[in-house]
């Protein structure tokens, strides 16, 4: 199942993600979820200075990934090995992030704005792999401005459920 969120900047779309991902607390009511997590975000959590297949080893290692190198290899991040995270563009370090969320096996994936700074390769590519985790019985809550080729992904737009101001407590002029 997949479900994508859309919405101006500032709308809540990231926030309802860092909600989900346990990193926020919701202003009002509460998140609830069964089963491992995967976020992608702005920040890729791997070390600048390292060179990306040493950056990206030490995850693989953690999640108990066998073969780390195919997952490079299907992000187009095999050529780029020897490079130091801080030195790839910032497609290139999304797809470092995007090798993170698929080495980590879970069910649930929480992807914010997982097209931007990508070309159209790239893009086709991240719709491929979201198809493929969602056709596996996986889930994609997606954030983002793009839209993205998913058959079956449920959409909305964050602004059409936001409170009144009246349930804010504040007073309509």
């Amino acid at each position: 199942m997949a479900c994508h969120v859309t919405g101006a900047n500032g709308a809540g779309k990231t926030t309802l993600i860092r909600a989900a991902a346990g990193l926020t607390t919701p202003f009002a009511g509460s998140v609830q979820r069964q089963g491992a997590l995967a976020l992608l975000d702005e920040r890729t959590g791997l070390d600048p200075d390292l060179p990306l297949a040493r950056a990206l080893a030490f995850w693989f290692a953690l999640d108990g990934v066998k073969d780390g190198a195919a997952i490079m290899a299907r992000l187009r991040l095999d050529r780029l090995a020897e490079v130091p995270v801080g030195y790839l563009s910032t497609g290139q370090k999304k797809r470092a992030a995007l090798a993170r969320v698929l080495g980590q096996a879970a069910p649930i994936w929480l992807l914010d704005e997982p097209l931007s700074g990508l070309d159209t390769a790239s893009q086709a590519l991240v719709s491929e792999l979201v198809r493929g985790h969602c056709t596996s019985g996986g889930i994609a809550l997606i954030a983002s401005h793009q839209p993205l080729d998913v058959p079956g992904m449920q959409s909305f737009a964050i602004e059409d459920f936001a409170p009144a101001d009246d349930e804010w407590g504040e007073e309509e002029p």
